[in-house]
């Protein structure tokens, strides 16, 4: 493609940083957020975002909130738009939104991405798409721009799977790192020693080792929130429930999450669990 505008729907923690990492690879940035930002490249409307720019990354929270954008930007969309959606939400959704994106001529991706604040400030996202091979090629250098790794992960609709249950990995992890800090803990053992014992296992990873020394200090400053770990934590369940697989480690770590987030914890990190973990 020929260096074209960009839009950028949602604005939150990621595509705020998505935003910022466009426009420095040099490509011109329209954005919109539902909660105004005041940024010099947002509009009014994601409607406006879709008569400007002819690639629309989508960084919403959830099913309700990609379908509503779509249609939103349904009346501006042509065979000249390539709709990417970078929102984890279910499978139904997904195929929601293409159908919206493909009746207008459009092309749509199946897009979510892994990494967090830091990897998004950095541009080291990686995307796993689900789609048109060759529709990807043509939005490649606009991916480029905010990643570490793009992956082709097979038809519409798998990307989204594969996201929901690698952050069912992600987020069973943390809980059995809590647990094992709160065991370690209440046999008076120094939670430095968890830390320099974990660095050594083969089960060590970026993951534990940013995760775990922020719930030794208490640290919950929102990487990935526990509302939307939960959120996909849900999606994970359905997944399991519509084919009968028993997912008892999912369903426990789920339940802990419910409980942080109507204990008040909904914004903070969802590493928050860990204090469910703990044995006083």
């Amino acid at each position: 493609m020929n260096t074209p505008q960009i839009g950028i729907l949602g604005l939150g923690i990621i595509g705020s940083r998505v935003a910022e990492n466009v426009a420095k690879a040099g490509f011109a940035v329209v954005s919109w957020n539902r909660t105004p930002k005041g940024l010099p490249h947002s509009v009014g409307s994601a409607l406006e975002v879709a008569q400007a720019a002819e690639v629309i990354q989508i960084f919403v929270r959830d099913d309700e909130a990609l379908l509503s954008v779509m249609k939103d930007i349904t009346p501006a969309l042509t065979a000249a738009h390539v709709v990417l959606n970078h929102a984890t939400v279910s499978p139904e959704a997904t195929h929601q939104a293409a159908a919206i994106a493909q009746a207008a001529g459009a092309a749509f991706l199946d897009c979510p991405f892994t990494g967090s604040k830091i990897a998004a400030q950095n541009g080291k996202l990686s995307y796993y798409v689900g789609g048109d091979a060759a529709v990807l090629e043509r939005v490649r250098p606009v991916l480029e721009a905010s990643s570490a790794k793009i992956l082709h992960v097979g038809e519409l609709g798998h990307a989204t799977i594969l996201k929901i249950v690698t952050n069912l990995v992600t987020a069973v992890t943390v809980k059995g790192v809590a647990e094992a800090l709160g065991i370690t803990k209440a046999h008076g053992i120094a939670p430095e020693q968890l830390l320099a014992t974990l660095e050594i296992n083969a089960n060590f990873s970026p993951l534990i080792g940013m995760k775990l020394p922020a719930m030794m200090s208490g640290d919950y400053e929102p990487h990935f929130s526990l509302k939307n770990m939960l959120k996909d934590a849900d999606y994970a369940l359905n997944l399991a429930g519509e084919k009968s697989v028993e997912a008892p480690a999912l369903s426990a770590m789920a339940e802990a999450m419910r409980s942080a987030v109507e204990a008040g914890h909904a914004e903070e990190d969802f590493s928050v669990i860990g204090q469910y973990a703990l044995l006083s």
